[in-house]
């Protein structure tokens, strides 16, 4: 009797003499190509798989970059998630809690690193590009051209433009960009502190368009960036974010109050970069406009006050 043919997967070997790991290039990549469209089926994608992966309470990997492709994510229909609603925290600056940069002249701009119009100060520490890609999730995960997305976070001293003592009359690190063709949006920025109660982490509010960002009531979704603990442990390293090395060292993205029920799977940031010549933090963000938003516009928030100066 003929012996049958050895395969793998069900399908048969191209060199039948050799161990499974030697069979080509070819044979390889069909496995792959198998293995994702069963991930598929299950309704992940590679970045999901490896999303849930980061979603530890060490807050990511030990390696000085992630790798987990969020941005590609972002560009397949169906593979998003919509992004969490969080608190705009006390600090949003939208109106909603005292001072609205929202309606200043000048407010849409990609380099936030600076503060506009009668302020003059800048904020100082390690380079950050921030790079949302906006999926409109009620029209199957296309790129949401159009929306504006306004983002703020605080400086390598844990304070925050318009409200911690000593920065009151800044507005650094805020600012608003409109979608491109893409979904995307990008800021240049530094790299936040981390203050003691939160993890380090980067606001955004998503508006209809650029012409609605004055009226906080018009925000579609408010969210969270989370950064991986590998890149903070090296940014923390350097002078003028002190204080932050004390404050991360007592807190994980499990124990977080904002990322801690999932780990931050779905808001945790790819970064790669070093410290010499910056990061570039990435983050796909699925927004559906058939559920209600329920972050923006709400004052307070959970987390640590940030310092003063």
């Amino acid at each position: 009797m003929r012996k049958p043919e050895p395969t793998y997967e069900g399908r048969p070997l191209a060199r039948p003499q050799d161990d499974v790991v030697d069979q080509g290039l070819g044979f390889d990549l069909a496995t792959l190509l198998s293995r994702r469209r069963a991930l598929r089926f299950l309704g992940l994608g590679a970045a999901g798989v490896a999303l849930t992966a980061c979603g530890t309470g060490s807050g990511g990997s030990s390696s000085p970059t992630t790798t987990t492709p969020t941005a590609t994510t972002a560009t397949s229909p169906g593979s998003l998630a919509e992004i969490p609603e969080e608190t705009a925290g006390p600090y949003p600056g939208d109106g909603s809690n005292g001072p609205d940069v929202l309606e200043r002249s000048g407010i849409v701009r990609s380099d936030i690193r600076s503060s506009f119009g009668e302020a003059d100060g800048t904020a100082e520490g390690v380079p950050m590009t921030l790079e949302l890609v906006i999926s409109d999730l009620a029209h199957g995960g296309v790129p949401f051209e159009g929306v504006a997305v306004y983002v703020w976070h605080c400086d390598r001293s844990g304070g925050y433009s318009l409200y911690s003592a000593g920065v009151e009359d800044q507005n650094y690190l805020r600012g608003v960009q409109v979608a491109d063709a893409a979904g995307r949006v990008r800021f240049t920025s530094v790299f936040p502190a981390c203050y003691a109660g939160r993890w380090p982490h980067v606001h955004f509010e998503v508006y209809p368009g650029q012409d609605s960002i004055t009226d906080a009531g018009d925000v579609i979704a408010t969210s969270q960036v989370a950064l991986p603990k590998n890149v903070c442990d090296a940014v923390y390293a350097e002078r003028g974010y002190e204080r932050s090395v004390t404050n991360l060292a007592q807190l994980s993205l499990r124990s977080d109050t904002v990322f801690g029920d999932d780990g931050g799977a779905s808001q945790l940031a790819t970064v790669t970069g070093d410290v010499r010549n910056g990061y570039t933090a990435t983050l796909g963000v699925g927004v559906d406009t058939s559920t209600e938003a329920g972050g923006g516009g709400q004052p307070g928030g959970p987390g640590g006050t940030p310092p003063s100066r």
